[in-house]
């Protein structure tokens, strides 16, 4: 397994550890409950330094991005980012990532998934017909998410740069917490608001960051929170989690994120893509809401009330914002209306559940 350079920082504050990704990665300190709480109504520090990281430079830099890329990345300027997804050859998704503009047309960097980083390198690798200069940055940069509605007020304090204006989606780059060339984005992934804060792992970078984030945070009750409580956050929101959400089988149509698929260009299987939206799609992904008592999980399967098997959960949990438990699946499209009543196989019973919008909070 590999470590962060978080990890011993999360051993001795006494977090359940475990694998994830190939990581050594803290799941949850005091709770999933109180950390989901802690984002919601204060903010909490989450360690994503096992996220990848890669930068593309040059003059075809831009042009194998929306080679590669669903969205469209000629939008970008510099200080702004991008969700995106990278389809497979046949409609499908490699992973979905984050572009952000360092310097327009010519360098970008690109934020995957930890357990994709492998794959996504060798697949804009074998795109990258026109030698672009590429680097893959992740074993070496740091990354911290501090995230819920007091984290830039708390942040701010640790830099001159004007992180309290930031708008979604974009980022500055300069000193934070005594460190140089730091990026601090408002991409967040939980809903909550925050920044993310990248930097360079060296020359005790990531203890300095870590130090002074808590030294300004701690006292007002900002805490360090597992990958657990980060995970019943972003389904409270609707956001995707890769491997679970969407995958290699499912495309970005089908997942509603027809928002980030632009035939504006060209790129890796817009012709199926875009046949798909011709067509109309066979199933969607929804959100669901138990009306019985019971979790929808990963996997589980949907049936109707005729008994006939109409698709499966994708995430699943007892949302500790709402006091209910919600999940995501993929149905039928005649089925995907809002307030549909579908039943969830939980150890061979079926649980009554309905279709409902997202987000959920």
């Amino acid at each position: 397994m590999k470590n962060t350079p978080f990890t011993q920082k999360h051993i001795s504050l006494g977090a359940k550890m475990a694998e994830f990704a190939g990581y050594n990665m803290p799941i949850s300190y005091s709770g999933i409950n109180e950390e989901h709480q802690t984002v919601r109504t204060n903010a909490g520090v989450f360690d994503v330094s096992h996220m990848g990281e890669f930068m593309l430079k040059g003059p075809k830099a831009l042009d194998l991005i929306q080679r590669v890329t669903s969205n469209d990345a000629s939008k970008l300027t510099a200080g702004k980012a991008q969700y995106s997804c990278l389809p497979n050859d046949n409609g499908g998704i490699v992973d979905d990532l984050l572009v952000y503009c360092i310097e327009e047309n010519n360098v970008y960097m690109l934020v995957v998934n930890a357990s994709n980083i492998e794959k996504d390198w060798n697949w804009i690798s074998k795109h990258n017909t026109e030698n672009v200069e590429m680097h893959n940055i992740s074993d070496k940069t740091g990354l911290l998410a501090v995230q819920g509605p007091k984290a830039v007020q708390y942040m701010q304090q640790l830099t001159d740069m004007d992180i309290t204006n930031l708008k979604y989606y974009t980022f500055t780059k300069g000193k934070f917490a005594g460190v140089d060339n730091v990026i601090v984005s408002a991409t967040g992934y939980t809903g909550a608001g925050g920044v993310e804060i990248y930097f360079e792992d060296k020359d005790g970078n990531a203890e300095k960051i870590w130090d002074e984030i808590f030294r300004v945070g701690g006292p007002n009750g900002l805490k360090p929170i597992g990958l657990a409580a980060r995970d019943t956050l972003r389904l409270e929101m609707g956001f995707c989690l890769y491997g679970n959400d969407i995958d290699d089988t499912t495309s970005p149509l089908e997942a509603g994120l027809g928002w980030i698929t632009k035939f504006t260009k060209d790129f890796t299987a817009r012709n199926i893509i875009e046949k798909q939206k011709a067509d109309g799609v066979s199933r969607k992904l929804v959100g669901i809401e138990m009306v019985d008592k019971g979790i929808p999980r990963h996997h589980y399967k949907l049936q109707n009330a005729a008994g006939e098997e109409i698709g499966y959960v994708t995430s699943g949990t007892q949302a500790p914002s709402l006091g209910k438990a919600i999940g995501m699946a993929y149905v039928r499209k005649d089925l995907a209306t809002e307030g549909t009543e579908v039943m969830v196989m939980v150890r061979d019973k079926a649980l009554k559940a309905k279709v409902v919008k997202m987000p959920f909070a």
